[in-house]
């Protein structure tokens, strides 16, 4: 099979390309520099991929980029939730980016596209709920990451219809795992428990998780005839924020557990607090105001990935306890 895959040298990236690899693939990616060695050298570590200069908002390198292509793996993406500043970027690259990479594969002839969006794309639930499902979409927007995501599988659904391409879209939980060289927000979630910023008390919120290389899986097994819609990619549970430093306290013995749970009416102070404990402590910026409205407000993530476990034959191979550890192996390489 013949593939190409958008944003190489990103954390999901970088693990698509090796999986891809080592099952026999043809595989090319785009990095939006190649003057960056770094990136350059440690893609091409992986073993014969193809590099090609491209920002997934242009059109003509994107053209290029997909000569000869069999199946697209539109990866790449701006994840950022606290810095204002990408906010743009973040918005940009998710709509400009998927319409010109979309419109260029129909172009040049790419039937099957794997695109990757996220669990934010689907509502939370009151506890005790019943799961969201594929059939549902996050209506509550103010985090611009959230409406990238939303927004732009939106439009990538309306573009496979208009363009005729089969289209599979991808809803990872918030990843971890091995692979990455910079901490996307969910890894500086990790590294803030780490860190101990929630040692005083926890948020009464929860957050799920997947490990990188299962849902690099998901995304090959998307990739075969038949397989088609969206499909959710997740540990079955989703710990709350005392339960995650729990786990990671079992795995690194630093880590105390919280003092307390903080009542829901304490939430909007979070903001606050993460911003004295980054400026007074160097913990990761991983709350503002509109975060914590959307995920510390009495509901929770509550997704099902049944779906994908009937139509993909997809499971997690890896343990949420070994991905942790994985993921603390790599934030410890990096300090």
């Amino acid at each position: 099979m013949r593939t190409l895959v958008t944003g190489g040298s990103g954390h999901l990236g970088f693990n698509l390309v090796a999986l891809l690899l080592s099952r026999g693939h043809e595989v090319g990616t785009t990095l939006r520099a190649l003057s960056n060695r770094s990136q350059v050298d440690r893609v091409r570590s992986l073993g014969p991929v193809a590099l090609f200069e491209a920002d997934v908002r242009d059109y003509a390198q994107m053209h290029a980029a997909l000569a000869n292509v069999e199946v697209l793996f539109h990866v790449a993406a701006v994840y950022s939730i606290t810095d204002r500043s990408s906010e743009r970027e973040v918005l940009e690259t998710a709509l400009a980016g998927t319409e010109s990479t979309l419109r260029a594969a129909a172009a040049r002839g790419v039937r099957r596209v794997v695109m990757t969006s996220s669990v934010v794309t689907l509502p939370l639930t009151p506890p005790c709920a019943p799961a969201s499902t594929e059939e549902e979409w996050n209506t509550d927007l103010g985090i611009p990451y959230f409406r990238a995501k939303v927004e732009s599988e939106r439009k990538a659904w309306a573009l496979a219809k208009e363009l005729g391409l089969e289209l599979t879209t991808i809803l990872p939980a918030g990843i971890i795992g091995p692979g990455f060289v910079r901490p996307t927000p969910t890894i500086n979630i990790i590294q803030a428990c780490v860190m101990g910023e929630f040692r005083m008390g926890a948020p009464n919120g929860n957050f799920s998780f997947v490990d990188v290389r299962d849902v690099a899986e998901a995304h090959l097994l998307a990739a075969k005839p038949g397989a088609t819609g969206r499909f959710i990619i997740g540990y079955d549970h989703a710990p709350s924020f005392d339960e995650l430093v729990r786990a990671i306290g079992r795995l690194d013995r630093h880590v105390k557990p919280p003092l307390m749970i903080l009542p829901t009416f304490a939430a909007p102070l979070l903001p606050l607090y993460d911003a004295f404990s980054h400026r007074v402590f160097g913990t990761p910026r991983i709350a503002t105001p509109e975060a914590i409205a959307a995920t510390v407000s009495g509901k929770v993530y509550n997704f099902s990935s049944e779906r994908a476990k009937r139509d993909l034959a997809w499971s997690p191979k890896v343990s949420f306890e070994q991905s942790l550890r994985d993921t603390l192996v790599e934030i410890r390489r990096l300090q």
